[in-house]
């Protein structure tokens, strides 16, 4: 079967939203329940979107030798615990991918490894370290769609907005963006507020689901999906497929 990859970016300019927590869940979805030959490049070097899907590192840190086209990204590639979702880990070594991307000065070489893998998957998700770096500039010249998780506080809401007018002023034609509200809690009136402020935004609770995630280094979906966490990312992933549907090949 020919595959042709939707690439779905999952970024935030402010660390500590549950950037992470989307990303590994909604490849879990894509391969689970939508039966979607998935696959989940850890960009970020704290690697916790590695780490709950099982891989533990290696002595030797490769990740970055992938950019430098030292190493071939398939050969980094490992199967993971659920059936038809493939890591690419992250480890300490892209801390300094930044400085690399820098020196090298081409735009594009993410979107161009991506395009060397992208026959072998129908979806190939980005967990994104935070933060306006040069390897988020990379990311969004390769994604097709970028998630950015929020916090319904203004601080969260601001970032958002400073990514948005990033993305206006420096990247004409950019991919669509679709804003998820993370960790809500309506108990908090502020978030409460936020939430009827943008009645249309996908929401995920704050939910112990989601804290087991790193006891249980599984998704949601595996261990909880019928909870109301399990029910979010299940819902969010289908809105997602809806607006890639939308999307020209």
């Amino acid at each position: 079967m020919v595959h042709t990859a939707k690439v779905i970016a999952i970024y935030s300019l402010k660390g500590g939203v549950g950037k992470t927590t989307l990303t590994v869940n909604l490849a879990a979805e894509a391969a689970l329940r939508r039966e979607k030959k998935t696959l989940l490049w850890d960009l970020d070097p704290q690697s916790a979107s590695s780490f709950i899907l099982g891989y533990d590192p290696e002595k030797k840190s490769k990740a970055r030798s992938v950019f430098e086209r030292d190493v071939e990204p398939g050969k980094l590639i490992v199967p993971t615990g659920i059936s038809g979702l493939d890591l690419l880990p992250a480890d300490i070594s892209l801390r300094g991918l930044d400085g690399f991307f820098n020196s090298l000065g081409k735009k594009k070489r993410l979107a161009k490894l991506v395009e060397t893998i992208s026959g072998k998957y129908d979806r190939i998700f980005l967990d994104c370290p935070p933060g306006l770096t040069e390897t988020s500039e990379q990311m969004m010249r390769a994604a097709d769609i970028i998630i950015v998780p929020v916090i319904p506080s203004p601080l969260s809401q601001r970032a958002l907005e400073d990514v948005v007018s990033h993305l206006k002023d420096h990247h004409k034609g950019h991919a669509p963006l679709l804003p998820v509200f993370s960790m809500v809690d309506r108990r908090r009136n502020l978030h409460v507020a936020a939430l009827s402020a943008n009645p249309d935004w996908p929401r995920i609770p704050m939910a112990s689901a989601v804290e087991m995630m790193a006891v249980h280094r599984s998704p949601v979906g595996v261990f909880a999906h019928r909870s109301p966490s399990g029910e979010a990312f299940h819902m969010l992933a289908g809105a997602i497929e809806r607006k890639l549907a939308k999307l020209k090949d």
